[in-house]
């Protein structure tokens, strides 16, 4: 049964993939990797921004990913990038007004053990334009990933942390 929703949401990435989509957002991410994920393939979930959103991604990565990429000189996994509102639904911890669903936020963590996902966080922290940075689990030394999102009109500069209890994700200042 699994593979039939794995096979059904095969396809219907391939579609999505044969529509007119650019082959990157960035220099170092593909539309692919962009709006790759496994729930969505398990839900068989269409998970293809619209030209606004796309808009959003390209900026979001040229204002956030790309520099990270260029001062780290290292591969930085895109954990999650795009989600279409009904794949944000599927998500356990997501906000129903996540910025992922505008094409305005990703999640990245560190392929490298030389520099960890809070050099990441603290990088962008401190030299880069965001509207909001997450430390996103983990614990006190490095988080499990980073959120960062980017806004083309106003940027907030909000930096908190994530944290689980009972069951729920909260929200802390950093």
């Amino acid at each position: 049964m699994n593979y039939l929703f794995y096979l059904i949401g095969a396809v219907i990435l391939s579609k999505a993939m044969a529509m007119k989509h650019p082959e990157k957002i960035s220099k170092h991410i593909t539309f692919a990797e962009a709006i790759r994920s496994s729930t969505a393939i398990r839900y068989g979930i269409k998970n293809i921004p619209n030209s606004k959103q796309l808009e959003n991604m390209e900026l979001t990565a040229m204002h956030i990913f790309e520099p990270v990429r260029r001062h780290f000189n290292i591969p930085i996994r895109v954990n999650s990038f795009f989600r279409s509102k009904e794949l944000n639904k599927k998500l356990k911890y997501s906000n129903p007004k996540s910025q992922h669903c505008s094409g305005q936020a990703i999640d990245i963590s560190s392929l490298r053990m030389n520099v960890s996902n809070a050099d990441l966080f603290n990088y962008i922290k401190d030299n880069l334009e965001f509207d909001q940075l997450i430390w996103e689990f983990g614990n006190d030394n490095s988080p499990a990933w980073v959120h960062v999102s980017f806004s083309n009109n106003k940027n907030r500069k909000q930096v908190l942390k994530a944290i689980a209890r009972n069951g729920k994700k909260y929200y802390i200042n950093y």
